[in-house]
């Protein structure tokens, strides 16, 4: 094979290798480290031992960010404040024709799941992502991990009855949830404590992610009352320079936030029933830094 050739293989790949990665990790710039160096592996391989590519690459990315999610959590490092995973741009376009298929991997990338996926053990993580996300078999699961297939089973079922249990049931309306988030953001902008509340479902919690790094809540705040003046608060201070643009992120549509050329936050909702139930805030400048040139 050919280095164009290798590298063409390669790429065809690539975006199922970063799925993969980030769904493990949570984390774009640890989910690229992990995929160049599945890279590094696959240039060094005797390509005449390879009869599959996509699922060699597949078992070399999911070892490798097994590898890396133990050392994170080996180091047990402390977060300040709510973590949420690092906002990763999601542009199925024509790659996802099946609807539901779409719906699939947009729900697998939420915030809201990814959030569960960070309290599976590294080795639970990476079976529901390869069988949720991916609809591998679990023979060809239990082949990439080194596992007995009955014991990859049962980690499957442990994890999906976790994320079952933890995950919140929301509506996935594309139209519903972009209406919402544009008028959300018009009503934060304008400080409009009235037409936030008609928005926000009594029950609504925001979630805030700046690491210690930006200013945002250090807990999670609760109920309809402490999310709408805090966002009216906020909206009150204002941003040098502020401009916005809408992405799909994670599945979803969001609103990233920017001051000047410099990405400032991340908003993302989610909506069930015509109301918002969670917002999200990202402002950890180190999980926006990707989005600088979205």
């Amino acid at each position: 094979m050919t280095t164009d050739t290798s590298t063409d293989a390669f790429e065809e790949h690539r975006p199922v290798l970063m799925g993969v990665a980030y769904r493990m990790l949570g984390r774009v710039a640890d989910a690229e480290d992990v995929v160049q160096d599945a890279w590094l592996r696959w240039s060094a391989a005797d390509r005449a031992e390879v009869r599959e590519p996509r699922a060699y690459l597949v078992r070399v990315t999911t070892r490798l960010a097994i590898d890396r999610l133990r050392q994170v959590k080996a180091r047990g490092e402390a977060y300040v404040g709510p973590w949420l995973p690092e906002p990763y741009v999601t542009d199925f376009g024509d790659t996802v024709p099946d609807t539901a298929e779409r719906a699939v991997l947009a729900d697998s990338v939420s915030l809201a799941v990814l959030v569960v996926l960070e309290s599976l053990s590294p080795l639970e993580r990476a079976v529901f992502v390869l069988r949720e996300a991916f609809g591998y078999p679990y023979a060809d699961i239990a082949a990439m991990l080194d596992r007995g297939e009955p014991a990859v089973r049962q980690l499957a079922g442990r994890a999906r009855k976790h994320v079952d249990e933890r995950r919140p049931r929301y509506e996935v309306d594309p139209a519903e949830r972009r209406d919402l988030t544009e008028r959300f953001l018009a009503a934060a902008a304008e400080g409009d404590l009235a037409g936030l509340m008609k928005m926000l479902a009594p029950d609504v919690r925001l979630i805030g992610d700046s690491g210690g790094k930006s200013k945002a809540p250090l807990r999670i705040l609760e109920s309809a009352d402490n999310v709408g003046r805090f966002l009216v608060a906020v909206a009150g201070k204002g941003i040098p320079e502020m401009s916005f643009r809408f992405l799909e992120l994670n599945g979803g549509p969001a609103v990233l936030i920017l001051s000047g050329d410099t990405p400032d936050s991340v908003f993302q909702v989610d909506v069930s029933a015509g109301r918002i139930r969670s917002v999200y805030i990202v402002r950890n400048p180190d999980k926006l830094r990707s989005l600088a040139s979205a």
